[in-house]
Order: C-alpha cells, then structure tokens, then sequence
C-alpha cells in the first residue's frame, strides 16, 4: 500500500519528449516527469512560478536578457509572469512542479502543447 515513486521507472515507463507526466499531486500541486531534448517555444506562466529539477542531461532556460543553465542535481525557479525558452542539447529528464492545470506552454499554444494531467 505504501509505495516510494521511483524516478527511473517513472522515466522508463515512456520515451515522448516535451509530454510531461504526472507522478504525484501535493495539495494543488503536480509533481510531472519530462524528458526534452533540443529547443522548446518562448512562454510564460503569469498565473504561477515554475519548478525545474533536473536529473539527468543538462538545461539551458533563455530569458529575453540572459539564461541560466541547470546540472543534474540542480533546480532553478522561473518566477511567474517571466518569459522563458528551455532548451536541451542532449536529451534531458527533468521534474517539473507547477499547479495542476497549467499548460507547459502558457498560453502560446501550438504544436508543443501537451495533454495535461496525463498520469503514469
């Protein structure tokens, strides 16, 4: 009954990149797995701050005056409202933690946008 999530299986368990999955919720939070790999589009969350936490691979997020790069090990915080551009130079498995509910990108739409809630 009582089950640790496992990040290596949670990952094992798809190879779709930009799709992110839900493995846990907290309060009103999601806790989603992802795996990325090249350029992402230009967005921005103004209802919520952004959680990036990265487990394998490595994260670059462009802001319109700078980036910030991300290592295994490391997580940054996109404050809400920020426009933002993650990109990934080899495939990258991150944990994202946002409000369930919010698109991965923004309101931007297009071709990226994932189906939210998809729980594995």
């Amino acid at each position: 009954m009582y089950q640790p999530i496992n990040f290596a299986h949670k990952f094992s368990l798809f190879t779709e990149q930009w799709q992110p999955k839900v493995i846990a919720e907290m309060n009103d939070y999601q806790f989603k797995v992802v795996k990325i790999h090249g350029d992402f589009v230009w967005h921005s969350h103004p209802e919520t701050d952004e959680v990036f936490i990265v487990l394998e691979g490595a994260l670059r997020i462009d802001f319109r005056e700078g980036e910030v790069w991300i290592k295994p090990g490391e997580m940054y915080v996109v404050p809400r409202g920020v426009e933002h551009k993650p990109y990934a130079g080899v495939e990258t498995q991150l944990i994202l933690i946002e409000p369930r509910g919010v698109l991965n990108t923004g309101h931007e739409g297009g071709e990226r946008t994932a189906v939210n809630d998809v729980w594995i």
